[in-house]
């Protein structure tokens, strides 16, 4: 084994943040199970080849009342005659938090944007990766005085993105519940790891369920039909959780038609533990059970009746107030002992899984060094990911990519370019690559002016700190205009940052922010060489850029390595495919009322009213693709079989490049709202040029079911369908129709 002292130094270097402590500093170190008293040594909860549910019964069966409502308190204390340490959760969501700098990937939005779960697997495995290297810092050292956090993180979130105005769009996937899907999946997958007797670090999927709006999230209640639950809202979390293995979700602080779900028994217990048949724990939202108190039962309920109540419809684990109300719920007969001991061992399952009670030897990822955090393999994984979220909207006239050899002056403009955008739930960054900083080093012959020209917000973001704040507007959008006259080419970079988009607040507007709207048009007037660089995670109806610039790029708030991946698309050296995860409205009177919770009525894809400015998986590539062949094998199908579909893609272009093929079907009118087409297959495919590949598909026929309100069960109805493949929702290239027959 490598000399503990040794990686603690390697990781001060590296870290650059981390200071000695003297002894009298120096916390003390982490209770021990093997060294516990000689009456405890040998228990079987501390036999790591026990099995596991002997192992959970044996300790939860120890314990007194009053210790089982510790462990159900998240912060509780330290009970340490178990050895069982107050092992407290974290936050990953792209970037592990932490009292030092971690790598900063993506947002998940742009993680989405990629259209591609292998992608999304490896950058949670490499959150994961660093997670375990932190965890073997401090356990190695104990007198490390960096964070010390547990194995629990709170990450992925997989709410989706029905409401264009939400302020927390970076941190989901999509507005499609079969791409958020695939996308959870693979999420979960990366950061509990492939051992099958371990978790590498648990996955809590939040916030379950129905949770997209900010506004007096506290006491909201989303009023959902039945059938638009099962059919939009649900779907993700059950794949996440089945085929997952999520380890644990959160209830979220809103109630889904009239009950909180911190109390909703139908949703933490029937739908998730029986139906999905999950073995984990549920948490609540930090002040869920608060939210009952003063939210929702705002004067109508204790804190007793509270935690027995969430207790009781499935919620296991919480804040303080489940440590102090649980024994007097327990013995004034609100909450059952047998209920107390599921919510226990629902618990110690998950932290057993970890860990926790093995000797350090049958750690799989013992051995994870500190020197990986924020090092050069996750930050070249940071510019892989980044490269492929980039979208390229708009390229009339082949502006890009940019020619790097006959590029004597450029422009460089905006309140974006010299800007690592930051979120929140990730760590501290450092070394942060701008695209401004890219494109100068990318560009060494090339004269770069740089001109903010522009605001986002008088109101500074929380984590983004322009390093050329505009102080007279009118004076810095003449500068910009005069630099852009003088220059071979203009890359305008403007967007939104965290004063726009950000927890606790939702847009009031989906335009451009600020005054970069005035700042465009001067700048297009005096250059029409302009590609714009749309850095934001929600969507910007922007129809003004659409209509005059001829090249178009989203890009996301794409992490520290984002810079580089910008430049590498502005300049050829990376073909851009990345794919928009969600519909830009052509407008904001598209959009209905963000109370409105039946989809039906005019939101996605799916059922948009009119042309969107952008649709969904739209994304153009510097090649072109050629589609054919779509075969299906049976045009007829039961119920219970599989739906087997080809097709030939060729790359038809001078280079090399990605295309998603997106696989919708629509299913036949049968008196309900129906989806004008439904993703429900996709794959990213890299081609040089004029090579061709022969895909295949296949597509359960249950995944085509629909709900029914009448037997309240899922039923696929019998008739024909329309099979469509294409480059994006809107642009299909090949189609045919198959059925489906009566059982």
């Amino acid at each position: 084994m490598k000399n503990p002292l040794r990686l603690a130094t390697i990781s001060l270097t590296l870290l650059g943040t981390l200071h000695a402590a003297s002894a009298a500093e120096m916390p003390p170190p982490e209770p021990d199970p093997l060294t516990a008293p000689e009456s405890q040594q040998h228990p079987l909860y501390l036999n790591p080849d026990a099995p596991l549910e002997s192992r959970v019964q044996d300790l939860a069966g120890r314990m007194t009342l009053e210790e089982k409502a510790m462990v159900l308190d998240h912060n509780g204390p330290d009970i340490v005659r178990f050895g069982l340490r107050s092992d407290k959760w974290n936050q990953c969501l792209n970037g592990v938090n932490w009292s030092s700098p971690t790598t900063l990937f993506p947002i998940c939005t742009g993680l989405g944007a990629t259209w591609d779960p292998e992608l999304v697997r490896k950058v949670a495995s490499a959150l994961s990766d660093e997670a375990r290297a932190i965890r073997n810092l401090w356990k190695r050292n104990p007198g490390f005085t960096g964070q010390h956090k547990g194995l629990i993180y709170r990450a992925p979130v997989i709410n989706i993105s029905r409401n264009p105005y939400w302020g927390r769009i970076y941190e989901v996937f999509s507005e499609d519940p079969f791409l958020t899907g695939r996308m959870a999946v693979a999420y979960v997958k990366g950061l509990q790891g492939e051992d099958p007797a371990h978790l590498k670090t648990a996955a809590t999927l939040k916030h379950f369920a129905v949770n997209n709006v900010e506004k007096n999230r506290m006491k909201l209640d989303a009023r959902v039909p039945e059938r638009w639950l099962r059919e939009y809202w649900l779907p993700h979390w059950k794949d996440a959780v089945t085929e997952g293995g999520a380890a644990s979700l959160m209830a979220s602080y809103n109630a889904i038609n009239g009950v909180p779900n911190n109390v909703n028994s139908w949703l933490l217990t029937d739908i998730l533990k029986k139906e999905w048949g999950h073995e984990g724990f549920v948490v609540s939202d930090l002040g869920g059970v608060d939210t009952m108190v003063k939210g929702h039962a705002a004067g109508k309920m204790s804190y007793e009746d509270a935690v027995a109540r969430s207790l009781e419809a499935g919620c296991d684990l919480s804040d303080k107030e489940f440590r102090e109300n649980i024994p007097a719920a327990v013995k004034d007969g609100k909450l059952s002992a047998s209920r107390i001991d599921d919510a226990v061992a629902r618990v110690l399952r998950v932290r057993f899984r970890l860990g926790e009670f093995d000797p350090p030897a049958r750690d799989p990822w013992k051995d994870l060094s500190p020197d990986i955090i924020n090092g050069p393999r996750n930050r070249s994984l940071a510019r892989d990911a980044a490269r492929e979220s980039v979208v390229l909207l708009k390229n009339d006239g082949g502006l890009l990519p940019l020619d790097a050899g006959s590029l004597r002056n450029l422009a460089v403009i905006g309140p974006c370019a010299d800007v690592v955008h930051m979120n929140s739930y990730n760590g501290k960054s450092v070394n942060g690559v701008t695209a401004l900083q890219a494109l100068r080093a990318a560009l060494p012959q090339c004269d770069i002016r740089h001109v903010t020209g522009a605001f986002i917000s008088r109101n500074p973001g929380r984590y983004e700190r322009p390093q050329n704040p505009v102080t007279d507007p009118a004076e810095e959008i003449a500068a910009a205009a005069e630099a852009a006259g003088k220059a071979d080419a203009v890359v305008l970079f403007v967007g939104t940052d965290s004063s726009i988009e950000r927890e606790g607040v939702d847009r009031t507007s989906l335009a451009l922010p600020g005054n970069q709207q005035e700042l465009a048009e001067r700048v297009l007037a005096a250059n029409p060489r302009t590609v714009i660089v749309q850095m934001s995670a929600g969507p910007l109806t922007w129809t003004w850029a659409k209509e005059h610039a001829p090249s178009i790029l989203q890009a996301w708030w794409p992490g520290c390595e984002g810079g580089k991946a910008i430049a590498d698309v502005l300049l050829g050296n990376y073909n851009p495919a990345g794919r928009l995860p969600y519909t830009v409205y052509a407008s904001e009177k598209q959009v209905p009322p963000q109370d409105e919770y039946d989809i039906s009525k005019g939101f996605t894809y799916m059922f948009l009213k009119g042309d969107p400015l952008w649709p969904f998986g739209h994304g153009l590539s510097y090649t072109r693709f050629g589609y054919a062949g779509l075969r299906v094998e049976r045009d007829r199908l039961r119920r219970d079989e599989t739906l087997c579909l080809s097709l030939d893609l060729t790359n038809t272009g001078k280079r090399e490049g990605d295309e998603v093929v997106q696989i919708y079907v629509r299913a036949p009118e049968s008196g309900i709202p129906t989806p004008s087409k439904q993703l429900r297959a996709f794959r990213r495919i890299s081609l040089k040029p004029r090579e061709s590949r022969h895909l295949d598909f296949r597509i359960p026929v249950k995944q085509l079911a629909r709900w029914d309100d009448v037997s309240h069960a899922f039923r696929v109805i019998p008739g024909t369908y329309r099979l469509m493949a294409g480059s994006s929702s809107a642009d299909i290239h090949l189609e045919s129709d198959f059925n489906i027959t009566a059982p």
